[in-house]
């Protein structure tokens, strides 16, 4: 099951359903795919359904940076050589918190977890006694690490503050002139967010108009008096082709070949 075609139901479950799995499993309350970015959810999905075999102290439900998303990521992955599970992680996709990367991502892992036992849950897993085991081991190496820089940041914060008070006066004119400038940033940045919440509806109607082409074309093949010829399943091979990173054009022209051959003879 690491491997899931394009056309598998998996990838037609809605944003509301995955919400609410994810938050009932857990008890969380997320209210967006993209609040599971950082991959802790992904590495706590994991720990539900192979108790003990998420190392949960290393994993970081705090991460806001790229860095510290990535770390919870090579958890994951490690997990997933560990269980044999063949799924490449698109990292670098998923930590820029991209909403239809993200969605991808855990409508393979929701049809994962429901193909292992059944998809019946461990009645016992208490997810938030697991997170309460959350960055012990990272909260302690943390602190050693800031009472070693201590007095060196307060040297230099002591010279930065100085530097900052003396340099009011010749980087800025006037208060309100920051003000400006802050409205006008302020403006630029809502009107780029409103620019990519559009970007990302076009993106999400055009996957579903492909996704309903591929659907009505899938249908088409496996029609009774078609399912058979030879285009028709040169067609289901690349439709039904599980391994993203090879193409199974390929192997759908040898079904082609094979059948012209077979005519010629």
């Amino acid at each position: 099951m690491a491997n899931i075609g394009i056309m598998d139901s998996a990838y037609f479950v809605g944003r509301n359903e995955l919400l609410t799995w994810i938050n009932a499993r857990l008890q969380l309350n997320l209210t967006r795919v993209e609040e599971a970015a950082s991959g802790a959810v992904q590495c706590q999905m994991m720990d539900m359904t192979y108790p003990g075999a998420v190392p949960m102290h290393k994993v970081n439900f705090d991460a806001k940076t790229e860095y510290d998303m990535i770390q919870n990521y090579k958890v994951l992955q490690d997990v997933f050589s560990k269980l044999k599970i063949d799924k490449h992680i698109e990292v670098n996709r998923l930590v820029k918190g991209r909403p239809l990367d993200n969605l991808e991502f855990l409508q393979w892992l929701k049809r994962y977890c429901e193909s292992v036992n059944g998809g019946i849950m461990n009645e016992n897993y208490n997810p938030l006694d697991r997170r309460s085991k959350v960055g012990r081991e990272r909260n302690v190496k943390g602190s050693q690490r800031s009472a070693k820089s201590l007095q060196t940041n307060n040297s230099h914060y002591l010279g930065e503050g100085i530097t900052k008070i003396t340099g009011i006066k010749q980087g800025r004119s006037s208060p309100v002139m920051g003000g400006v400038n802050s409205s006008t940033e302020i403006q630029a940045l809502s009107k780029e967010v409103t620019d990519l919440k559009l970007s990302v509806d076009h993106l999400e109607k055009e996957r579903d108009f492909y996704f309903a082409k591929l659907r009505d074309i899938e249908i088409l093949c496996q029609t009774p008096d078609l399912e058979d010829v030879p285009m028709a399943m040169a067609v289901k091979k690349i439709l039904y082709a599980a391994d993203a990173r090879e193409s199974a054009l390929a192997e759908a022209q040898e079904v082609l070949s094979h059948s012209v051959d077979g005519s010629k003879s």
